[in-house]
This record gives structure tokens, C-alpha cells and sequence, in this order.
């Protein structure tokens, strides 16, 4: 049964005449899941469901937030730390005391951690990240592994090579209005590849201020990639960063790198998943380090506002108290195992992926688009916002996926269905989802 969305479809309208690109994050823009189709804008959330303008009601088994919301929408405990923080005031010429708690309370989950700065948004974080590595070495070059941001820092990879980024999560990622002078100070490796790092470090031996990854997204850690890193970034005196921003409080309460091992970094950096869907991001790190953010200008005035620490202590207090980890991992091995038995039973060819609580899939071969917009298409006709990404949130139940891996059965006995008879495309009522970057018109 097709939805009402004419209010939904009528917001998108005005947002592309009032805001470049539709809106302020790529992986939301309705273009990304199917133009036309998707509704795009919510007018209440609460749990695992949101509601569209047009009142349609709908259980998110998507991107929770792009992975922001952990907990699940309005979670009651976090929401009642906010109001408490909104009602005494969030900010002033003082400075709130919760920025110290929660500071205490990182330090306190990663032993190895002594200080900590704050922003509000992992890109920036990421930045601070840099920063102060180069800071600490007086060096310039960033060798780096997996998806990092929007800053200047890390898309200067692009600038001497077409599409440098192209294998670290999104491809077409254009370095227009990156200065060009920042040639040749970004330098990717590849997850699991070491020699790539090592030919880097070879190379630029004096020149190396940071080795920045992330712990884990796709793929496990092979053994020893994760200490290679570490010992080569140590060779050249380079700050060894953990890019944290999706991988924490996935696996357990706080930084993913926990539980992968022995070796800890210099910098680790989080964002996403730390307020539950209220702006805030965190830079931890070992005295030596940090204390180079002294010496470089790094200030903001809202990173100094009370409601992001406020719901961070809220939210790692709850996520410890209920062992959420182990519930989302449960969820997500439901997820990916459901997935690939209903594929296999409908002989759809799909490729299963991801960590657990951060699952994702596509469909292999020409139609992949298509077949990705259809199955949207027909999850949300059944009342799901689903895509081929899996975030779990802790508001989600056994009963949720249940009812999730039912539906997904029924639609992809339909794509297999049109697949054979050759007519996907005259069955959408929206347009084939769009991969990468590129302009919205």
C-alpha cells in the first residue's frame, strides 16, 4: 500500500530552493535511498519509530540517526539529563561543570587516556585530532585509513590523485575549495594492508605528524595490523590516532579499540553514539600529547554549552548500567544472519557486511541501485524506514526484527520476482538510489 506523502514531498521542494544539496548531511538526503519515495523529514521520534509529515508512522530498522541515536529516539533517561541541564541554564560566562565530569568519566573507561577536549560534531573533533598532532610533532603529513570527515585535512587526499577517497566509504568526494598547496599532506592505506603504511613511512620518514584509523568498520582486524600500525606510527614519532566517531560504544562502553587487543593510541576521538543524538564530540588523549592543544589556537564558544556533556553522562551511564553492547551485537548477528538466509532462499545475490550493531548489505551485479530503491520502496510501504544499512539502537526488541526479517522476506521474494521477469524499473515510483557524491539539481 503506497503512503501519503504529499507534505513530505512538498518539504523537500522548498528545501531545494533554500538549501544547497537539500540538506545539511549527505547520507540523509532522500536522493541517497530513492528521490521521490523517501520521506525525508520527521516530524516526531520516539523509541524505534518516527512519523513523517503526513503523520505516517514508521519502525526504523536504518540508520538510527546515522548511528547517533545508541539508546533509540527521546530516550527518557538522557531527554530528563537534558531538561535538568536546559532548566539551569546552558551556558554562561561560567563554565558548566559537567565538561570536568565527563572528562573524568573518559578517562575512567580508557585507562591510558589523561585529558580531554571537547566540540560538537565528529568532523571537527577530527580536526582538533590533526591539529594538535601537528602541533605536538611540527609536522605536517597525515597518513590515514578509512572515512574521516569533510575537512580540509582529509580531502586533500583527492587533490593529487582523481578519487584517492573513493575506497574508504564514499567515492566522488570533490576537494573543490581545498587549497591546493595541502598536495601530497594527506596519504591513505588501505584496512589490513601494513605494507601500504610502510611504503608512506619510507617515504616520508621527517614528515609524518599523525597515523590516523579507524579501529574497525567492515572488516575484523587481522592479527597484528592493528600493533603494525601502532609500531610504525612509534618509528617515525608520529601520534598514533583512533578515529572512534562510528566504531564507539558499539562493541562495549566506550572506544571500540577496548576490545580489540592490547594497543591503545595517542588520540582517540568520538562522536555519534556519545549524546544519543545531542551534539557532542570528545578528543581524549595522553598528557604529552594534548597539552600541544596549548600551543595552537584551538577555541569555540558552543564547546563550552551544557546540554552536549549533560546527555554524554547520561548516555554512558545508561549504556554501562544495561550492557547495551551486548544487545545491539545480538541484534546485529540477527540482522546479518537473517539476511543472508532469506537472499539465499530467494536467489538474490547480496553482499553481507559490516560489525554487528553497524550492519550492511548490497545487492551485487547491474540493478544494484534499483533493486536498492525497490526493496526501500517496499519496507516502507509495510511501514519500515528501511535501506540497506542495519544500525541498532537498544530501543530495538527480538520482536522488532522479527517483524523487520519478516517483511524483508516477503520484498525480496518481490525483487527476486522482477528481477526474473525483467520490469524493476517500471515498478518504481521513485527514482534509483544514488551512490556516492555528486550534485543534488
Amino acid at each position: 500500500m503506497k503512503n501519503k506523502l504529499s507534505k513530505s514531498m512538498a518539504m523537500q521542494t522548498r528545501a531545494k530552493r533554500r538549501i544547497p544539496g537539500m540538506t545539511q548531511l549527505l547520507s540523509k538526503r532522500p536522493d541517497m535511498f530513492s528521490l521521490g519515495v523517501w520521506p525525508g523529514y520527521f516530524s516526531k521520534a520516539r523509541g524505534a519509530n518516527v512519523w513523517d509529515l503526513d503523520g505516517n508512522q514508521y519502525l526504523d530498522m536504518s540508520i538510527a540517526g546515522i548511528g547517533a541515536n545508541v539508546l533509540g529516539y527521546a530516550d527518557p533517561d538522557v531527554d530528563e539529563a537534558v531538561k535538568r541541564a536546559i532548566a539551569d541554564g546552558t551556558s554562561s560566562s561560567l563554565n558548566c561543570p559537567e565538561e570536568v565530569e565527563l572528562a573524568e568519566l573518559f578517562c575512567e573507561l580508557h585507562p591510558w587516556a589523561e585529558m580531554v577536549r571537547y566540540t560538537r560534531s565528529g568532523g571537527e573533533a577530527m580536526t582538533v585530532a590533526v591539529r594538535i598532532a601537528r602541533a605536538h610533532t611540527g609536522k605536517d603529513k597525515v597518513a590515514f585509513c578509512g572515512y574521516h570527515g569533510w575537512h580540509d585535512w582529509y580531502l586533500a587526499a583527492n587533490l593529487g590523485e582523481k578519487n584517492a577517497l573513493g575506497e574508504h566509504l564514499l567515492p566522488g568526494l570533490n576537494p573543490t575549495g581545498v587549497p591546493k598547496g595541502l598536495v601530497d599532506t594527506a596519504l591513505p592505506f588501505h584496512y589490513n594492508r601494513l605494507d601500504d603504511l610502510e611504503k608512506i613511512v619510507s617515504a616520508n620518514r621527517k614528515e609524518l605528524a599523525a597515523v590516523v584509523m579507524e579501529p574497525i568498520r567492515n572488516l575484523e582486524p587481522d592479527p597484528g595490523f592493528i600493533e603494525g600500525v601502532r609500531a610504525l606510527a612509534d618509528e617515525v614519532n608520529a601520534v598514533f590516532i583512533m578515529d572512534e566517531i562510528s566504531s564507539g560504544f558499539r562493541l562495549t562502553t566506550g572506544g571500540a579499540h577496548l576490545v580489540l587487543g592490547n594497543v591503545v593510541p595517542d588520540i582517540a576521538v568520538f562522536s555519534k553514539a556519545l549524546g544519543n543524538g545531542y551534539p557532542i564530540a570528545a578528543v581524549i588523549g595522553t598528557t604529552t600529547v594534548m597539552e600541544a592543544a596549548q600551543t595552537s589556537f584551538i577555541s569555540s564558544t558552543n564547546w563550552t554549552e551544557r546540554v552536549g556533556p549533560a546527555a554524554a553522562i547520561a548516555t554512558i551511564n545508561k549504556h554501562r548500567k544495561e550492557n547495551v553492547a551486548e544487545h545491539l551485537v545480538q541484534l546485529g548477528q540477527k540482522v546479518q544472519q537473517g539476511l543472508s538466509e532469506s537472499a539465499a532462499k530467494h536467489g538474490l545475490a547480496i553482499h553481507v557486511g559490516g560489525i554487528k550493531p553497524l550492519s550492511h548489505f548490497s545487492f551485487e551485479g547491474e540493478h544494484n541501485e534499483v533493486l536498492k530503491a525497490y526493496f526501500i520502496q517496499l519496507m516502507l510501504a509495510q511501514g519500515f524506514l528501511a535501506s540497506n544499512q542495519y544500525y541498532a539502537m537498544y530501543a530495538h526488541t527480538e520482536d522488532h526484527v522479527l517483524a523487520y526479517l519478516k517483511a524483508l522476506d516477503i520484498v525480496f521474494a518481490e525483487l527476486a520476482s522482477g528481477l526474473a521477469k525483467g520490469d524493476l524499473l517500471e515498478k518504481l515510483d521513485g527514482k534509483a538510489a544514488q551512490t556516492g557524491f555528486q550534485r543534488l539539481n
